[in-house]
């Protein structure tokens, strides 16, 4: 299945690779190693600094920056279980029929009509007699609060024990999850959460009382098993979030089976990802017994809104002025530039804000947190360019970018153009049907052979900017 932004297999290539030539350019005929940007190598043994994917962040980057649902840009594939049933949609929250708490809740967080995913998923979540679920969504789609109102849903308040157990792969992603809960259900005051993450203890045999409980695996394991707080016999409602990040983890793919085995053949079983990869599949098949399954089926992405260029460079230096002169001479809203590691990042982040650019930088040693508050004061414009490694830009969406440079192409571990990235990065641009543009900094001949690949895979001509001539330029791109 098609991953949702910047794919991070496309992603871990950055992190590794490097395609490299040698020039006998030295005073003393010693090769200068270069890579296929043309940029310098002096430590042909030191690997590449960058950013390294980690799934987690990526997902919780994602749920804290998607405090509202975004616009899908896929179609919602339906496989029924029984493909005779009538399939049920909805296009307003009343349609449900919820407990007016609930209704209440579900207005409070801003929800005003379900989104794409929620109208397909919702019934079959609240369906009776109870429906398993495996269901793929993009982050921002509604998912969490889907399940969520699924959870809240099932209670019976009037039992004082654990009724749906919710797994998730991080401490702060069943956190992400259990605010969602807590918000909308903070008009049921009978239903009770409990969070089964580090930190939060429970005493042995005595029973909790809280009918829904969201942690990690481990924990859980512990509390059924160990603690016996929680008698899995019981479970009747059994949510796994963010597989792929779950399997992803080493240990989690294993706890979470363990716990699921002990759980009655009649729970309801919803399994939720954000890509699913053959492995993800082999896990929900373990899980999830006689599914329903709703997958996304993505629109072929357009490059017919974008305008896509390509420059000649010598070093980074000069990228730096070709960078600034274009920069000067467009109309520019926002703009994105794309670096290869996280060191040149760095550098062009702080020569741009030398010449009095307003700039923000996106790279893996910033904290989730600061990457989510760096992205929000992109968003509300109060910077104007955002410089950022291929792997921290996961999730991105901003209307307003009218400008994506590639200051550094994207490349596969051979070296040669990964046309699905290219698309991802440029795709920024040129959203929702306004005009954009798309320049690439091209530094060497294998830099070259990289345009024409992309050329000829996406059958589209990448133009040549001669950036000596203003009144080409300015023709061009204005």
């Amino acid at each position: 299945m098609f991953e949702d932004s910047w794919a991070i297999e496309a992603d871990i290539q950055e992190a590794y690779s490097r395609r490299v030539q040698f020039e006998p350019t030295t005073k003393m005929g010693q090769a200068i190693a270069r890579d296929v940007n043309g940029n310098l190598q002096t430590d042909m043994s030191k690997k590449c600094e960058d950013d390294k994917v980690d799934r987690a962040d990526v997902s919780l980057l994602n749920k804290i920056i998607r405090r509202t649902l975004v616009r899908s840009r896929h179609e919602v594939e339906v496989l029924q279980r029984d493909p005779t049933s009538p399939l049920f949609s909805v296009k307003t929250f009343e349609e449900l029929r919820l407990k007016p708490e609930l209704l209440k809740g579900v207005y409070s967080m801003g929800f005003n009509r379900p989104s794409v995913i929620q109208e397909k998923a919702l019934p079959m979540m609240l369906a009776q007699p109870p429906q398993n679920l495996i269901a793929q969504s993009q982050s921002g789609t509604g998912k969490t609060a889907a399940f969520s109102l699924a959870m809240l849903s099932h209670v019976k308040v009037d039992q004082k024990w654990t009724q749906v157990l919710c797994i998730a792969p991080t401490y702060e992603l069943a956190l992400q999850i259990g605010q969602v809960i807590e918000q909308m259900g903070k008009f049921c005051p009978d239903i009770k959460l409990a969070y089964a993450i580090r930190g939060c203890k429970a005493e042995r045999a005595s029973q909790l009382q809280e009918q829904i409980v969201v942690g990690t695996p481990g924990t859980i394991l512990d509390w059924c098993n160990k603690y016996k707080v929680i008698e899995p016999k019981k479970i009747t409602m059994f949510v796994l979030d963010e597989a792929d990040v779950m399997i992803a983890t080493q240990g989690h793919r294993d706890q979470s089976i363990r716990v699921h085995r002990q759980l009655p053949k009649d729970c309801q079983m919803l399994f939720l990802s954000a890509t699913f990869e053959e492995e993800v599949w082999r896990f929900a098949e373990l899980i999830v017994p006689e599914p329903n399954i709703i997958r996304l089926r993505r629109k072929e992405e357009t490059l017919d809104t974008i305008k896509q260029f390509y420059v000649l460079c010598g070093n980074k230096e000069d990228k730096f002025t070709i960078l600034c002169d274009l920069y000067a001479t467009m109309t520019v809203a926002q703009a994105m530039i794309f670096c290869h590691t996280r060191k040149m990042a760095s550098w062009l982040s702080a020569k741009l804000t030398n010449e009095g650019h307003s700039v923000a930088l996106l790279s893996g040693e910033l904290t989730v947190m600061q990457r989510a508050s760096i992205i929000k004061r992109f968003r509300d414009g109060q910077e104007k360019v955002l410089v950022t490694t291929n792997v921290c830009s996961r999730g991105i969406d901003v209307e307003q970018v009218s400008l994506v440079v590639n200051f550094d192409l994207p490349v596969d571990m051979a070296g040669n153009a990964d046309n699905e990235t290219y698309l991802h990065r440029i795709g920024r641009t040129g959203r929702f049907g306004r005009r954009g543009f798309a320049i690439n900094m091209v530094d060497s001949e294998s830099g070259m052979d990289v345009i024409r690949q992309i050329e000829m895979h996406f059958d589209r001509k990448i133009l040549k900017l001669d950036t000596r001539n203003v009144e080409e330029i300015e023709r061009q791109l204005n």
